[in-house]
């Protein structure tokens, strides 16, 4: 039996809550509805850290952040680390990314055989944050609510021309997978960067939501000093004081946010009729995944950063012969992606199990359950020692060792206002999660990793930084030299060969 080729659409800070069991109805997104029906959806999906390098590797290794050591943006992704490109190009798969992982180190591939471009951050150590200096806000890299008060039309930005270029060369590599010259299986990750901020959108796409009437959080902004100290520390390091913000500034941030997963539904749209049209689609399995969420202004916060649903929770939605379409409540969680891919793809799981906390989601698909509760970790920009959650039933539990606990009964309380970790009446349910997390970490010993990361990262960074600089930054190569009619090559094999369908 032949093996399924696996397409998979990765996107970035794109809120789950917009994905209550497939796309909302009043989003324009026909491509994604289209997938939604039929695939297993997951409402309570989870990203394994909410940013974009942490929860990216944590995806693809199918570890938590303390066990890939990626605790930030610029932080090394080891290449020793299995990831679902390795299980599958192990098991006889082509492996092939377009488009951004933010992978940081020397290693651009991670298993992936081939890469259609080059990724649009930077893989080296300049964006580390520092524990010794709590507080410092580091102007040129991080987040500013710029972003809010800048939101509106343009027809190209670095984003856009980023992404045209990641759909360009994923279509054109469904077509030259058609045209059959190898004959592996395939899994290719179409990886893009919106909607991701800055909140700029093109004016097709932008005109689609005038009339939109979610342009409003549900949650207004609350005052500073009604935050938990996490929330503050996120405004700080957002610069929130150099910045006032409209009723007209949110409303404009998202509905160009709506306006870029448009934008993003007609990307997909154009690489599944590409695997529609050279008659792939059957034996192909998709995933459609992001990175993380966005608040998009719920409660005054923007971005990411934060365990709150807007932020932490994703979309995920798989369409695959060996799982039935339909709604999942159970919560799950990115980490769970790369078993999955394998467990659908035949590998051995014996093989991939000991190097992932995942669990595979075939048998959710098949009416069954997750064990363990989902795990999430923060220890970036914003933070001054790791946070860490568990989302288990209708609970989500947070810790830090320098923060009040939080408990939400989110059936009662979605909107997450009521911190009944201070109730005495939910004290035995507190009680559960503390032992639960105590079993799983350890908040000093994470405390001192992260800090010993940072502080060597820091030392090799300014070093490199001196004299003679050698990039990391992956460089797409073309050789012109076996592209299109060459002179040793016969152009009556190569227009054949180069056509798909033939002899029709």
């Amino acid at each position: 039996m032949s093996k399924p080729n696996i397409l998979i659409f990765m996107v970035d800070q794109l809120n789950g809550t917009l994905f209550p069991d497939g796309p909302a109805d009043w989003l324009h997104l026909p491509n994604l509805r289209k997938l939604a029906d039929r695939s297993t959806r997951f409402r309570n999906a989870y990203t394994a850290s909410p940013l974009c390098a942490p929860g990216r590797a944590a995806y693809m290794s199918g570890q938590l952040p303390s066990g890939t050591g990626v605790y930030d943006n610029a932080a090394e992704f080891a290449s020793a680390i299995p990831t679902y490109a390795h299980h599958l190009r192990r098991a006889g798969y082509q492996t092939c990314l377009s488009g951004k992982m933010h992978f940081v180190g020397p290693d651009q591939l991670h298993g992936f055989e081939e890469r259609l471009t080059t990724d649009i951050y930077p893989p080296d150590f300049g964006w580390t944050p520092d524990y010794r200096k709590p507080g410092e806000r580091i102007d040129w890299w991080y987040h500013n609510l710029g972003s809010v008060t800048g939101a509106g039309v343009a027809e190209i930005s670095n984003q856009m021309e980023y992404d045209d270029e990641v759909a360009y060369h994923a279509r054109a590599k469904v077509y030259d997978y058609a045209r059959g010259k190898d004959a592996r299986p395939w899994c290719m990750t179409v990886s893009f960067t919106h909607p991701h901020d800055p909140y700029v959108a093109r004016k097709k796409y932008w005109d689609l939501y005038e009339d939109c009437e979610y342009l409003l959080p549900e949650v207004p902004a609350m005052d500073y000093d009604d935050h938990d100290p996490h929330s503050q520390r996120i405004f700080d390091a957002n610069d929130w004081r150099s910045y006032e913000i409209s009723e007209e500034d949110i409303r404009r941030s998202r509905r160009a946010y709506f306006a870029n997963i448009s934008y993003l539904d007609d990307k997909i749209g154009e690489v599944l009729e590409a695997l529609e049209t050279t008659r792939q689609a059957e034996d192909t399995i998709v995933l459609f995944v992001s990175d993380h969420g966005d608040m998009l202004g719920e409660r005054g916060l923007w971005f990411k950063m934060s365990f709150y649903e807007g932020s932490a929770r994703v979309p995920m939605m798989i369409a695959a012969p060996q799982m039935a379409a339909g709604l999942v409540e159970v919560p799950v969680s990115n980490i769970d992606v790369c078993p999955t891919l394998c467990e659908l793809a035949g590998v051995d799981m014996g093989e991939v199990m000991p190097w992932t906390s995942g669990e595979s989601l075939v048998r959710l698909g098949q009416g069954g359950a997750r064990r363990s509760p989902v795990a999430m970790e923060y220890a970036a920009e914003a933070s001054c020692s790791p946070l860490v959650a568990l989302r288990h039933g209708k609970w989500k539990y947070t810790n830090c060792a320098i923060d009040p606990e939080q408990l939400f009964d989110l059936e009662a309380d979605p909107s997450e206002l009521t911190n009944r970790a201070e109730d005495p009446d939910y004290a035995r349910i507190l009680e559960v999660f503390r032992r639960m997390a105590a079993e799983r970490w350890d908040l000093e010993d994470f405390d001192a990793d992260v800090r010993k990361s940072q502080a060597a990262r820091w030392v090799v960074y300014e070093a490199l930084r001196e004299g003679g600089y050698y990039p990391w930054d992956f460089q797409p190569l073309q050789d012109a030299s076996e592209r299109y009619m060459r002179n040793h090559m016969d152009l009556n094999t190569l227009e054949e060969s180069q056509r798909f369908p033939r002899g029709e």
